[in-house]
């Protein structure tokens, strides 16, 4: 701990998060990378929260297990964090900086210093009762796990169920763990934690569906809701991923989703924001697991696909044939005998209708934990009117309290990448504000020394995951363990469940040391989320992490071969053979450490930029941020009040003078980034005036791209031929001019979704519709008589700001829906408008008159994001946005080291949102430059010097600069080299080398093939 320089407080190097959820693991990890001790506490005794139980994750189809799992057991590991499970927070004194966590740990009447996880006494306990995991949909026992990665893998004893508790008998588990675990007279213990900071990630709860008792979940079998429909769907779920009707084990045929179930309502009014796109998921996902012929049918109001990559995934539901009804269903009744479901519904052209399903997933919404109010009233913070985490807009991240911040759905309804982001945002915020205390209380991880190669034959140990039936439900997994033992060099093989699960990891521990293995082979899924995990399990034992190889028989097998299990098990065998020939052929390789400039650049003077460069600025860091424009502000400065009724001039100003009062920020206005060079702490940028031609080198450990984005100005709706057609933008400027025109319009007419649509794919921009009410809003407030009627395709108001859509409606706002194959036209009609559309109840073509016509455009990336996509060679999306490198784990991480994007920059998103993603670059960047030093190296190029003849190809060609001639050789600096290949491949004189894809290491895979496919045991 550490004096506060400013202040003279103490401050505790270390922060106390509650809620082991993706958020709360997020916000840990981050943490205690930069420097900071975590206790990351949960309610229940396991993390995960409710990731653990999804199946996929929409839009990549992701494997929700599979991503998470490396999170959790690195969470379990971490010797900076240490998980307190089964536990709760009993009151919380001091201040920021300084506080006293009393936790109230409960009995799990299981000693976990014991425990190894065997699973012994879950077997023998002969008393069940409903899984809450899988939602009633299997059973489990009274000592149970409730998945297989379960963290901490120690069970937990239900006392409402178990016999001993409830009669004094039974005691089986007891009896058969021979470690002797089992504690039944354990009792639950009070601890005392110093901490400088608290994060509130707790989670959210399901809404009940019972309660909305018109659709009879609970009275009729085949009523699930969403969650049990993800377990349903779930490889490691109760049904092994077969979809089938509760009421008698059958395949559906045809399945309908019911939104908005909890969710815009009276009770609850406002939306969940992510159940359009969970059941669009669930739909796809199901027509994968069904036989062709299926039908699913999804009912909406309004279809939320508001982010990144979004409506691209709804475009792709469409083509599959899934059909999406406009309409809420509002009763169902079960058909006798059949067990199945008839709905009577109204579509859009006033039709009533009635159909049957054999199956029916109400799509939930988020509702507030339970127990919030107990942990509000422990930690001292306040709650918002839907019983979530309340802040304010301009500081999201804060509670009530100074040094309590919150993120994740405790904050309110949001998906994973928005969840993930506000957990590093509110890591950010700890950061700074613990940043004397940084270091006081962590140590550094240690390793054992690693075994010697020298001199030894390889002895290969293959391991072979079931991952659930992810894998094995296609690829006969112990078939291709057995087989693997009959393969050159392979001493020992085994098949596992989850080889990412902490019980997993060990046992593959203690097989190295058993059996001598000096080389590792993981046949798996995806060595791009799970490879850092096999790769540090294995040097925790003292092998080199460049021993291990990975041989991919999920993505490459079971996923693209899942109707032919013969073939997919056969392409396994042989992707084992080439991996196990690669590994004989491997060799140590070293990290070596490399200093850093603690500096920052931040390229982009808006609100996200202003506010990463703040949040490194007051922990202590250099930055230089550097703006396009004059001054800075960005795209704020275009409005007169946010979404928020906040005076936009008055945050924008508040901002630009906390940044020009810091004495660590540098500000480039009326600037531009030109070239840049280096690697991840240690960039070389050159920046030069837009007004003259004087250049700055800007040397720097980080980068975050922070450029915004701007208002497409197209000509649609005779935007810039009519003085009466105007912009979103050009009415906040009217708005904020007191526009005479504004008071004096009869009927104002909006169009939503303008946008570049002829030349790209449709995307939303997330902020748009938001927008509008807010203006309808102040519209009226001037002019309460003027008629303002919406044209719009999907109101998308998700979240709290439902809210202001109901306002506007209730204001008097007329809001049509046009479809995209029958837009609203736009005429001159002398100084007036005309505006012709169809209206879908009536089915007939209307034309209104109208004295303005606002044109809601769409947001589209800023002037020159492809040149400096070019220049920090860093990737731009399809919808002309910077690529993030993970959609759902690393949303504001690069895939280049050392480099991060926020706000608009990412993609389309509200000031709230831009703060967020602000402080959440600045917690990443923070793991980079908060360190002494980088360990670099690794799998880079190397050049044989008495090869290379200087022929300049490798300079010329290398997207990274990294190659320079010196001497009349080629120099390959390890530290800046990515790892890419392009040199060696290009390379005339093969003087180049990829270290870790030598050319006799990749010749060896093609020739384990060959000796494979030469024997005959394989299909060709």
């Amino acid at each position: 701990m550490q004096q506060n320089g400013a202040t003279g407080a103490r401050v505790v190097g270390a922060a106390l998060v509650v809620g082991g959820g993706i958020a709360g693991m997020q916000a840990a990890l981050d943490l205690a990378e930069s420097g900071i001790q975590v206790y990351l506490l949960e309610k229940s005794p396991w993390i995960g929260g409710r990731m653990a139980q999804l199946d996929k994750t929409f839009p990549t189809n992701d494997c929700a297990m599979c991503i998470m799992s490396p999170r959790l057991v690195e969470c379990s590991r971490h010797h900076n964090i240490q998980i307190i499970s089964n536990a709760d927070v009993v009151s919380l004194t001091g201040e920021a900086g300084d506080f006293t966590a009393t936790i109230r740990k409960r009995a799990r009447y299981v000693d976990e210093a014991k425990c190894t996880g065997c699973g012994i006494c879950i077997a023998k306990c002969p008393w069940k009762t409903d899984s809450e995991f899988n939602l009633g949909l299997s059973k489990r026992k009274a000592i149970y796990t409730p998945f297989a990665q379960a963290v901490p893998n120690v069970p937990f004893i239900d006392t409402d169920l178990c016999m001993y508790f409830k009669r004094g008998t039974c005691k089986a588990c007891v009896m058969f763990c021979e470690l002797g675990a089992i504690d039944l007279g354990q009792q639950d213990q009070y601890m005392e934690l110093e901490v400088g900071a608290v994060i509130l990630a707790p989670g959210s709860d399901i809404y009940d569906a019972g309660l909305s008792e018109e659709f009879g979940f609970g009275r009729y079998p085949n009523v699930l809701t969403s969650l049990q429909f993800e377990r349903l769907l779930s490889a490691a779920g109760p049904t092994q991923g077969s979809i089938l009707r509760p009421s008698d084990g059958v395949e559906p045929r045809k399945i309908a989703w019911f939104q908005c179930v909890g969710s815009r309502d009276q009770e609850h009014p406002y939306c969940s924001a992510v159940c359009c796109m969970y059941a669009t998921k669930e739909a796809m996902l199901a027509k994968e697991h069904l036989p062709p012929g299926a039908e699913f049918t999804i009912f909406l109001m309004d279809l939320r696909a508001f982010g990144k990559g979004f409506d691209a995934y709804f475009q792709r539901a469409q083509e599959e044939g899934i059909r999406y009804v406009r309409c809420r269903a509002s009763a169902l009744t079960e058909v006798p005998g059949s067990k199945s479901l008839l709905l009577q519904y109204e579509n859009e052209r006033g039709e009533l209708l009635t159909e049957e399903f054999d199956m029916v997933a109400l799509s939930v919404g988020m509702t507030a934990p339970k127990g919030v109010s107990e942990l509000a009233a422990a930690t001292g913070v306040a709650l918002n009117s839907f019983g979530f985490g309340d802040s304010s807009p301009s500081t999201p991240l804060e509670t009530s309290r100074p040094g309590v911040y919150l993120c994740g759905t405790f904050r309110g309804p949001k998906d994973i990448p928005d969840s993930v982001t506000e957990a590093s945002g509110a890591a950010g915020e700890v950061q700074r504000l613990l940043a004397s205390g940084r270091g006081t209380l962590v140590s550094p991880k240690e390793f054992p020394a690693e075994m010697s190669q020298v001199g030894e034959e390889p002895r290969v140990g293959v391991f072979v995951c079931h991952c659930g039936s992810n894998i094995a439900g296609v690829v006969d997994v112990e078939e291709v363990a057995r087989r693997a033992r009959e393969l050159p060099g392979v001493v020992y093989t085994d098949h596992v469940m989850f080889a990412c699960s902490t019980d997993s990891l060990k046992a593959m521990r203690e097989a190295i040391v058993e059996h001598r293995l000096n080389r590792v082979v993981m046949a798996s899924c995806s060595p791009r989320t799970h490879e850092p995990l096999f790769q540090e399990n294995v040097r925790e034992v003292g092998l080199n992490p460049y021993l291990y190889e990975m041989a991919n028989i999920r993505d490459q097998c079971s996923w693209v071969h899942g109707d032919r299990h013969d073939e997919a098990t056969d392409k396994a065998r042989k992707l084992v053979a080439m991996a196990v020939a690669r590994s004989c052929h491997l060799e140590p390789l070293y990290k070596l450490p490399q200093g850093l400039s603690d500096r920052a650049l931040v390229v982009g003077g808006g609100v996200a930029g202003m506010t990463a460069a703040l949040s490194l600025a007051e922990q202590g860091f250099p930055v230089v941020l550097v703006e396009r424009e004059s001054q800075l502000g960005g795209l704020l400065l275009e409005h007169d009040t946010l979404s928020s009724g906040r005076d936009s001039r008055e945050q924008v100003s508040q901002l630009v003078e906390r940044v020009q009062a810091n004495q660590n920020v540098e500000v480039l206005t009326d600037s531009q980034v030109v070239s840049s060079i280096g690697f991840v702490g240690n960039f070389k940028t050159r920046v030069a005036s837009r007004s003259d031609p004087t250049q700055r080198l800007v040397e720097h450990g980080v980068t975050i791209i922070a450029t915004g984005g701007r208002e497409y100005r197209g000509d649609e709706h005779l935007l810039g031929q009519h003085p009466g057609v105007v912009t979103m933008g050009d009415l906040e400027k009217a708005l904020k001019s007191d526009d005479p025109r504004l008071r004096q319009a009869k009927r104002i007419v909006v169009i939503q979704c303008v946008g570049p649509w002829d030349e790209q794919p449709f995307y939303c921009s997330r902020v748009c519709c938001t927008v509008t009410m807010k203006n309808i809003l102040r519209l009226k407030e001037i002019n309460p008589s003027c008629q303002v009627v919406v044209l719009y395709k999907d109101i998308r108001t998700y979240g709290a700001r439902e809210e202001m859509y109901t306002e506007a409606r209730r204001a008097g706002a007329i809001f049509v829906r046009y479809t995209d194959d029958d837009q609203p036209v736009v005429q001159a009609a002398g100084e007036a408008l005309e505006v012709s559309f169809t209206e879908p109840s009536l089915g007939e073509r209307l034309t209104l008159a109208a004295d303005l016509l606002v044109s809601s455009n769409a947001l589209v990336p800023s002037a020159g994001a492809e040149e400096l996509s070019r220049v920090f060679k860093v990737p731009l999306g399809r919808e002309g946005f910077f690529q993030e490198a993970h959609s759902k784990l690393r949303p504001v991480d690069f895939a280049s080291d050392g480099a991060f994007l926020c706000g608009v920059a990412h993609y389309p998103k509200s000031v709230e949102e831009a703060i967020i993603q602000g402080k959440a670059a600045a917690a990443r960047a923070c793991r980079v430059i908060s360190q002494d030093e980088l360990m670099v190296g690794g799998v880079v190029a190397s050049v044989e010097e008495e090869k290379c003849t200087a022929c300049l190809t490798c300079v010329r060609i290398c997207p990274y600069n990294v190659p320079i001639i010196r001497d009349g050789v080629a120099i390959i600096e390890a530290a800046a080299c990515q790892g890419c290949g392009i040199c060696v491949g290009e390379c005339p004189a093969k003087a180049i080398q990829l270290l870790h894809y030598r050319d006799d290491q990749v010749l060896a895979k093609i020739e384990g093939l060959v000796e494979l496919m030469a024997a005959g045991s394989v299909a060709r």
